[in-house]
């Protein structure tokens, strides 16, 4: 399915379709993601809750099946100053697919900006949920732990 817009919102079916949106965000936002990363829980789960801290650079997601909490990308560094809080659709779902995107420096791999974009697994609204200046080294590392 190709993205939708109904209002002021997005909808999409597929992980490409919040990729295409995180893409959009990320070039809006000057600075343009170029790899992509969906989450996966150990346990096989591609659904979760998501509390993040936009100011710390923290983001934690919860498997919806297992309840295994994971702290995303280089969160683990930062935690500690972080007060996360939780996501909420607009149809007031708190279950997500996860997309990460970063955007790297010029010759580079390192990482410059992260985004994590959110499809809801409800009503299928897409959007980036939180982005963050990141200097948290190399992007394929990064994109490992999320």
């Amino acid at each position: 399915m190709a993205l939708t817009k109904k209002g002021e919102f997005w909808y999409g079916t597929t992980s490409g379709d919040t990729q295409a949106e995180l893409r959009s965000y990320s070039v809006a936002n000057g600075h343009e993601a170029v790899r992509f990363a969906a989450s996966k829980c150990d346990c096989g789960c591609r659904s979760f809750a998501l509390q993040t801290d936009e100011e710390s650079g923290v983001a934690i997601r919860t498997c919806t099946d297992c309840g295994q909490q994971h702290l995303m990308g280089d969160s683990a560094e930062h935690v500690e100053e972080a007060a996360p809080e939780a996501h909420e659709c607009v149809c007031e779902n708190e279950v997500f697919e996860l997309m990460s995107g970063v955007s790297v420096y010029e010759g580079t791999h390192d990482v410059r900006w992260y985004y994590i974009a959110c499809r809801c697994v409800e009503c299928n609204l897409v959007g980036v949920f939180a982005d963050w200046k990141c200097e948290a080294g190399d992007a394929a590392a990064f994109l490992a732990k999320l």
